[in-house]
């Protein structure tokens, strides 16, 4: 491959980078407080994705970019929701709960997306789908550089959110020290709750970035959510810096990998870099013993 071509897939895989790092710190927040892997996750995004473009459709013809505050928050409520009224309350305080209970709503809702919304693929047709950028001989498609930009922005000011508020250190004191949390007054529960919400708002605003130039079904989900698992993974499970450097990472693996031996085979190099930092950094890039 010349230069040219690398450089091009360097910087559309940073740009298809940029959505994975938004999934994965929903992902990463997640376990960093409940200590749990989401099963949900995956049919979380798709169901998002479905709000998007039912949204866009008429009467209401909202741009997704239009509907990301009302997707995001909408997402946060659910989610927060879910976990008061079902994860919760249901799992009787037991990791292993949880999981199973996130693996069943899983199963729930790709089954009941199958039967409301039928198996076919649905996209939406935005005016701006067919404008490109030139960065040098790289032509870049307008709806993914914002995603890129927006989903980065989006990560820093969580990051700001979770460092300078209340709400956001008690979170962090949570996933740091959940019982001693509780002896100085912090409502333990209510921060799962919300740290599940925010991981869920997440997968909202991620919906809304990746459907001008993504399509939606019962399983889209699916295909996003092992690729989170493996950014968090190679970033270091529960960091928030982790899941930058990684999904940027394994965009740009997925994209030099799809050059280098085709779209369907250039998949392979992201279940191989997951197994390459298992073997070496088993930890990840910025993960603690």
């Amino acid at each position: 491959m010349s230069a040219d071509i690398v450089f091009a897939g360097v910087v559309n895989g940073l740009m298809a980078g940029g959505v994975y790092v938004l999934v994965a710190v929903g992902l990463t927040l997640i376990y960093g407080v409940l200590h749990i892997i989401n099963f949900a996750h995956g049919s979380l995004l798709m169901l998002a994705m479905y709000a998007v473009y039912f949204l866009f459709r008429k009467p209401l013809g909202l741009d997704p970019y239009a509907a990301l505050p009302l997707v995001t928050a909408g997402a946060f409520a659910f989610a927060y929701l879910l976990y008061r009224g079902v994860i919760g309350r249901f799992a009787h305080g037991k990791d292993e709960n949880i999981l199973l209970i996130t693996l069943g709503l899983s199963i729930v809702a790709d089954n009941a997306a199958l039967f409301f919304f039928t198996g076919d693929t649905q996209t939406i047709d935005v005016s701006y789908a067919g404008r490109f950028l030139q960065l040098g001989p790289a032509l870049i498609p307008l709806p993914k550089l914002v995603s890129f930009l927006a989903s980065l922005l989006i990560c820093a000011l969580l990051g700001l959110w979770m460092a300078f508020t209340d709400t956001g250190k008690a979170i962090r004191a949570v996933a740091k020290e959940r019982q001693g949390a509780r002896l100085v007054g912090i409502d333990v529960e209510n921060i799962f709750a919300i740290a599940y919400g925010i991981g869920i708002a997440c997968l909202g605003a991620a919906a809304c970035l990746l459907m001008p130039f993504f399509y939606v079904s019962p399983s889209s989900g699916h295909a996003f959510v092992l690729i989170a698992f493996t950014t968090v993974v190679l970033g270091g499970m529960g960091s928030f810096a982790g899941a930058l450097i990684g999904g940027l990472l394994i965009g740009i693996v997925e994209s030099l990998g799809g050059l280098r031996f085709g779209e369907q085979l250039g998949q392979i190099a992201i279940p191989l870099v997951f197994i390459l930092v298992l073997l070496l950094r088993p930890t990840g890039l910025f993960g603690g013993r």
